[in-house]
């Protein structure tokens, strides 16, 4: 990994070479390690890094994996901005598990008693996943109920089957029936002259009545769709009326909602800005107390050399020392003095971050509400316009009804009159004919009825049988969603067990190796409360930090704040181990970055060094030279900068 910079911090220009394996950066104070570092994140993505106080613009040039990534930084208006093409689209898990400086939040957390479960949990959308879910749930009821649907036709088919063939049977005794009417009708005699016309007259009487009986039949049929058709859309008109009661209460508008949420994201802008304000401001004094925002270079640059008494030297001195001189107004004050101040707006950022957090959760709750809301006022409207079209519909449904009923009374007189004119036939030479005239009429309805629904059945069997064949593939995506629902209910549950898991487990063993005289464990506890979120109770996880040390073979629950200032640090650097190893963060960023150990002794620092070294491919670490001369000489060591 090759990174030129220019322009970073207090680097002018550098251009430096790590291969893989442990970098260190070994320096006093004020010798640009902690910029370099800065320099490598602009690069690979994060936006945490200072542009060099006397310089307009700045940039990193990252060869990294074959390929040549640039970032560069500009001031405007007071402000940096910064652009390129960097190695990652979204620095959010490296900026929280990967670039451990200074003032890493996952590190700051465990010294300032912060939610631990909030920085682990920040990366991951459960609003997206509570809309996955629900997504799901939908699929998967829809599914069940398809499957159902399915389930029961299965069961109808047997009884269709054999209703098909009940009906095929009865239709083939009846045409025989009828095909031994017509022989006998053929058989009948009587005489030639008069017969022929008389039997043609009656042939035509019974084809017409045939007919009336066949169309009163249609009509019958028609009626009964259109009855059913209006006992639904009355059941419907009935519901719709009902729930058009219920919805009486509704506001007719979601405007004043509009208005919270639009006062709500002004104070959330405001803080949004204050929040920035308090973290340059605060990312500006630590740089200045480390020294890192002037531009302190080593000999080989050709600038000063801050350990033989020149002035940057004496600068720097001047800041490690007992007072300073302030850069804001010039005066000596004391570095204590700037620290506790540097705390107070600390606490008064994390207060203002608290105060965004219960803005955030007051305007996802008027979101949800206003979604609702205007969901309530579409489905009233929809209501009413189905509820009008409802009510078209009937009066239309009840004029057919009317129009058929007046048909069928028609059709039945015509062929009361067609039967009256069949009885002008009885006579004694065609009473016989007649007689099977009025069979051959009965039977080729009741072949046409038979036919027709043989029809209907096999119609119902064919569709039947054609739903029936996508069951098996609906049961495998019904699994599936079912898979899907399993992994997305238990995703934030199991990415926060193995969070704690992985932090106990690293902590457990690095305690083994480091060991502290009476730290008898340290670990992280999962516990779920019940909190206010706006205007309703939630369920919370939060993360409890336990400490159990021991003194004279005993025992004893101890609180975090009670931890030595090295004890804090590894427990801060492996809570940020935990994170890089659950969100995978290796496999998209195989680098990790360390700085500000010197709260921890050098053959611990070495021994960290060594451990974090199994779990990443790329470590560069910021050392001061007492604290390199731990390590191994096999590591790269970058000793000018």
């Amino acid at each position: 990994m090759t990174v030129v910079a220019e322009n970073i911090g207090g680097i002018d220009h550098t251009e430096v070479e790590l291969p893989p394996g442990v970098g260190v950066l070994t320096g006093r104070n004020a010798t640009n390690r902690s910029s370099f570092l800065q320099a490598i994140m602009a690069g690979l993505g994060s936006n945490r890094a200072s542009l060099k106080a006397d310089a307009d613009e700045g940039q990193v040039t990252l060869t990294f994996g074959g390929d040549t990534y640039t970032r560069r930084l500009v001031r405007e208006n007071g402000t940096v901005r910064f652009d390129g093409d960097p190695y990652l689209d979204d620095p959010e898990l490296a900026d929280l598990f990967a670039f451990l400086l200074e003032n890493n939040e996952a590190r700051r957390a465990v010294e300032r008693d912060d939610d631990l479960r909030e920085i682990i949990m920040r990366p991951i959308d459960t609003a997206a996943i509570e809309r996955d879910i629900e997504r799901a749930e939908q699929r998967k009821r829809e599914l069940d109920e398809e499957i159902d649907r399915l389930e029961t036709l299965d069961e109808k088919l047997p009884t269709l089957v054999s209703e098909r063939t009940s009906i095929e049977n009865e239709l083939e005794e009846t045409r025989a029936e009828l095909e031994a009417v017509e022989e006998d009708l053929e058989a009948v005699d009587a005489d030639p002259a008069e017969s022929k016309d008389r039997k043609a007259e009656l042939e035509r009487v019974f084809e017409d009545l045939r007919d009336k009986r066949s169309a009163i039949d249609d009509v019958e049929f028609e009626l009964e769709t259109e009855r059913q058709t209006v006992e639904k859309l009355e059941s419907e008109h009935s519901e719709l009326e009902a729930e058009l009661g219920e919805a009486e209460d509704t506001p007719k508008s979601s405007d004043h909602l509009e208005g919270q949420l639009t006062e709500l994201r002004t104070r959330k802008r405001s803080l949004d800005e204050t929040i920035s304000e308090l973290q340059s401001v605060i990312g500006f004094n630590e740089e200045m107390l480390d020294g890192e925002g002037f531009s302190v270079e080593l000999g080989h640059d050709g600038g000063s050399q801050g350990e033989d008494g020149s002035e940057d030297g004496a600068v720097t001195d001047q800041l490690l020392g007992e007072t300073t001189t302030c850069w804001t107004c010039g005066s000596e004050v004391e570095r204590q003095g700037i620290e506790d101040t540097l705390e107070r707006l600390r606490s008064l950022r994390s207060e203002k971050l608290s105060e965004r957090e219960g803005i955030t959760a007051e305007i996802d709750e008027l979101q949800t509400e206003r979604q609702e809301r205007q969901q309530a006022i579409q489905e009233r409207e929809q209501a009413e316009r189905r509820l009008e079209t409802v009510e078209n519909e009937l009066e239309q449904a009840r004029d057919r009804i009317e129009q058929l009923e007046e048909r069928r009374e028609q059709l039945q007189e015509e062929a009361e009159t067609l039967e009256a004119e069949t009885e002008s036939f009885d006579d004694t030479d065609y009473s016989e004919a007649l007689e099977l005239h009025r069979d051959a009429n009965r039977l080729e309805l009741e072949v046409d009825r038979l036919e027709s629904e043989r029809e209907d059945i096999k119609d119902r069997i064919e569709s039947i049988e054609s739903d029936l064949e996508g069951r098996e593939d609906l049961r495998e995506e019904r699994e599936s969603v079912q898979d899907e629902l399993a992994d997305l209910r238990t995703r934030v549950d199991r990415i926060e067990a193995d969070a704690i898991e992985s932090f106990n487990e690293h902590i457990e063993s690095i305690l083994d190796i480091l060991e502290y005289d009476n730290i008898e464990r340290i670990w992280i506890e999962r516990r779920e409360s019940e909190v206010r979120q706006g205007r309703r109770k939630v369920a919370q996880t939060s993360f409890d930090l336990h400490v159990v040390r021991s003194t004279d073979g005993s025992a004893y629950r101890d609180s975090v704040d009670h931890l030595s200032e090295s004890e804090r640090e590894v427990t801060g650097l492996v809570f940020a181990l935990a994170g890089y190893l659950v969100h995978d963060v290796h496999e998209e960023l195989p680098v990790m970055l360390l700085d500000s150990l010197e709260a921890i002794d050098s053959d611990r620092i070495a021994t960290v060094v060594e451990y974090f070294q199994e779990h990443v491919e790329y470590l560069v670490v910021a050392l001061l030279p007492e604290d390199a001369q731990a390590l191994g000489q096999e590591h790269t060591r970058i000793e000018s900068i």
